[in-house]
């Protein structure tokens, strides 16, 4: 038990000390049309982390008209990636990568050096295809964690194993300083809000799932978190500015003032804030692990900025929510995505995460199904090879459907903000 300790201590030691030098890049890694590809192992496979960040791609737009692909593999360690890439992804001509390896690739056994070169050495070479194939912008995902009371080994208990992730965590830094691309921390991330939920809500709140290695969407939020922080989003949705003494109001791109009135303001946003669900002490909800991570702060900014208020405190009304706030703190913004969980754009939001989710599944089927397989066809049938190579550029155009179709839900959000003094 002490030496349990000892290495859960020196765990948390560590990743406190990687986080404090992990830097998210000065300036935005996406461009637009930028076609995005999100690539892992089983928990990529899940489709929840990537879920997130299209989500974030399609709704807060950091950039116009992106696009992502999930190609996740359950099981897969890094090398499993390399050896299918030419064939599985390279062929979507996608111009960004994720990669998110490790969790398997650590063999689920102490730190071991061998199998440390090892992971650095097939992470390094998917790098180096992945820029020869024409991908220009790359970020190297370091593995999560396994839970610290969900994960059952009778062999690796959670904080050797936990050990052994954050050793591959630098190697993955360690690669992504080399070659010189981007570095998501998934790792300590993870690792910080872990141990902080779990103070809060007790040690059965699982971050790493109930099988101790495989999110539920608390934990896949926070994955989502470290990959979209590392390709440098400012985290800027919009801001609205309402002089109440003018009777008047400006926003930023992506929203649009209908009216503005007496303290009520129309809006119709093209971007959307991020938003959150469910009951905060459910794995199952993304609302629980807010309270630990910045993601309203770093990446999810949609301030409202009142000038010209009357009283010393303001009541703010937006969809079916009010909330008071002092004048002084209006006039300096305040932040309607992170004090209105419940707001106009939640349904909404919701019905292009369905989109996206559905779009998702079908990667799956269609890339592990249809175009991983066909060199296997090929050589049974080589004199079909025409055929069969129109199959992946059909499947490669079914995606592109997919993802205009998901694209197209993200339709205009009218709302409306209802400023009042509070006498």
């Amino acid at each position: 038990m002490k030496r349990l300790m000892f290495l859960l201590a020196a765990v948390v030691l560590c990743g406190q000390a990687v986080l404090a030098e992990s830097v998210a890049p000065s300036t935005l890694l996406l461009k637009d049309g930028d076609h995005v590809a999100v690539i892992g192992d089983s928990i990529t496979e899940q489709k929840q982390y990537s879920v997130f960040m299209e989500d974030y791609f399609l709704m807060c737009k950091p950039a116009a008209n992106l696009r992502a692909t999930q190609f996740g593999w359950g099981g897969e360690q890094a090398p499993g990636f390399l050896s299918r890439m030419n064939n599985d992804m390279v062929p979507f001509n996608c111009s960004v990568a994720t990669t998110c390896y490790g969790m398997n690739d650590g063999g689920y056994t102490g730190p071991d050096k061998a199998r440390q070169a090892n992971y650095q050495k097939n992470q390094t070479d998917i790098v180096q295809q992945l820029k020869k194939a024409g991908v220009r912008a790359i970020v190297v995902g370091s593995p999560g964690v396994v839970d610290s009371d969900t994960y059952k080994r009778p062999n690796t208990p959670a904080a050797v194993y936990n050990e052994t992730l954050a050793a591959e965590r630098d190697c993955a830094k360690q690669v992504a300083a080399e070659q010189g691309v981007a570095f998501a921390n998934v790792y300590d991330a993870m690792f910080d809000v872990m141990t902080k939920a779990k103070a809060k809500y007790g040690p059965g709140y699982a971050l790493a799932g109930g099988d101790g290695v495989h999110p539920d969407r608390n934990g896949h939020l926070v994955m989502a978190y470290a990959f979209l922080k590392a390709l440098g989003i400012d985290g800027n949705i919009g801001t609205i500015t309402v002089d109440l003494a003018g009777n008047s109001a400006k926003a930023t791109d992506g929203h649009k003032i209908v009216s503005a009135q007496d303290g009520k303001i129309e809006i119709e946003s093209t971007k959307y804030p991020f938003c959150f669900f469910g009951d905060p002490k459910a794995t199952s909800s993304t609302t629980g692990v807010l309270e630990f991570l910045p993601f309203n702060q770093d990446l999810n900014r949609y301030m409202l900025i009142v000038n010209g208020a009357s009283t010393p405190k303001v009541k703010v009304a937006w969809g079916k929510t009010s909330k008071e706030f002092a004048a002084a703190d209006l006039a300096k913004g305040i932040n309607l995505a992170d004090e209105f969980l419940d707001n106009p754009f939640c349904a909404p939001f919701q019905a292009v995460e369905a989109k996206i989710r559905e779009q998702q599944a079908a990667e799956t089927e269609m890339i592990k199904i249809a175009v991983h397989a066909l060199p296997a066809f090929l050589k049974q049938v080589p004199d079909r090879k025409d055929v069969l190579e129109q199959l992946r550029t059909d499947m490669i155009t079914k995606d592109k459907s997919l993802q205009d179709a998901s694209t197209a839900a993200v339709a205009p959000v009218t709302h409306t903000i209802l400023i009042e003094p509070v006498k």
